[in-house]
């Protein structure tokens, strides 16, 4: 091979690490073989940007804690300043890394999910320890969207998630699964399109005390 060949192949493998993966996904219909690639980037490390069933948002393993700081990196803040949620599979992965809540935050939290909700909780220890972070409480999410949902299940451990915001003052979130990849192509490792996203966000309840308190009105009608 001659020097310019070995030069501009070398240039083609930086560019292509550079660049995130894109793949395609029904929810409908989840090919396995494609959800493994998106399972493989997670438990390895890496960051993937992927829909819910409200926005499409930005996640990472919570067993990965350099993925959990490059994460804040992209978002421009310090990991012990960052606000992110948790996505869990289903009700037992919740009470692992929470304490307790009251009947009445249970049954209306069984109400709601999956669904497009958030519950901010009372984090327990080991929310700290993992993310490296002193807060005392964490929102927690189960997304009605299944490919979430298989990501979550197949990762063995919740994904440590945050929403993508839009520059656009009328569009507040990127809802093109194309337009999102050419923006983040290079920041992060891979981009989920699960079909054209929407443009609203969770409603947030805080649960951290006796009576729930609506902090923020979104897609999710109690």
């Amino acid at each position: 091979m001659l020097l310019w060949q070995k030069i501009i192949s070398c240039k083609n493998s930086i560019i292509k690490k550079l660049m995130a993966e894109f793949i395609s996904i029904t929810p409908s219909e989840i090919d396995e073989d494609t959800l493994s690639l998106a399972t493989e980037c997670l438990t390895s490390g890496g960051i993937v940007i992927y829909p819910t069933d409200t926005i499409y948002a930005m996640g990472c393993s919570l067993k990965q804690p350099q993925a959990i700081e490059k994460m804040a990196r992209i978002k421009g803040i310090r990991v012990d300043k960052a606000v992110f949620s948790l996505i869990f599979h289903d009700f037992r992965e919740i009470a692992d890394y929470t304490r307790p809540v009251n009947t009445a935050t249970y049954k209306l939290m069984k109400r709601c999910l999956p669904g497009p909700f958030t519950f901010i909780l009372n984090a327990n220890s080991t929310i700290s320890r993992l993310m490296n972070t002193r807060r005392k409480t964490v929102g927690v999410r189960i997304p009605d969207n299944q490919i979430t949902l298989k990501l979550v299940e197949s990762i063995g451990c919740p994904i440590v998630s945050t929403s993508l915001h839009d520059d656009d003052e009328i569009v507040k979130f990127p809802t093109d699964p194309f337009e999102i990849f050419n923006h983040y192509d290079d920041k992060v490792d891979m981009v989920i399109d699960g079909g054209h996203g929407h443009n609203e966000e969770s409603t947030v309840i805080d649960c951290t005390s006796e009576e729930p308190l609506l902090i923020r009105q979104g897609a999710g009608i109690l």
